[in-house]
């Protein structure tokens, strides 16, 4: 992961049976929820702004788009650490970096960018990042 001004957070996460695909490894889908999962608790652990904290001033994060790249499989009961920071900030949204590491192995099962936009929950517009979030996302 690039090291910049932003932290690097960390959760870890264990393959659930239901990940699993015809393959016998976690489906490419999943690899997207175990970065939200772990973005959401991150936000409310590490920032202190839960993503309710959006919702009741009527805003929530959109992720407009993904790179992500795959580069090992997981298994069923891999035990998976998802560090995830932020890379860019700008006026109506974040980059944010991630990547996928299996415990067992130390090795890079995928890792990538989310792009995200902060938009207003009323009309699904984007909206302007606050500085109160610029500065609560700037430790």
């Amino acid at each position: 992961m690039e090291k910049n001004q932003y932290s690097i957070f960390e959760s870890e996460l264990r393959v659930r049976p239901d990940d699993i695909d015809m393959f016998n490894h976690v489906h490419n889908s999943k690899y997207l929820d175990y970065v939200l999962a772990a973005r959401y608790e991150q936000m409310e652990k590490f920032y202190g702004m839960p993503w309710e904290h959006f919702t009741k001033q009527g805003l929530g994060w959109v992720v407009s788009r993904v790179d992500i790249s795959f580069k090992r499989p997981l298994l069923m009961n891999d035990l998976m650490l998802i560090r995830t920071g932020i890379l860019t900030m700008h006026d109506k949204g974040c980059s944010v970096q991630f990547e996928i590491i299996n415990k067992k192995t130390n090795k890079v099962a995928s890792d990538g960018i989310f792009d995200y936009v902060l938009i207003d929950l009323n009309t699904n517009r984007g909206t302007k990042v606050t500085e109160e979030m610029i500065k609560a996302y700037s430790i």
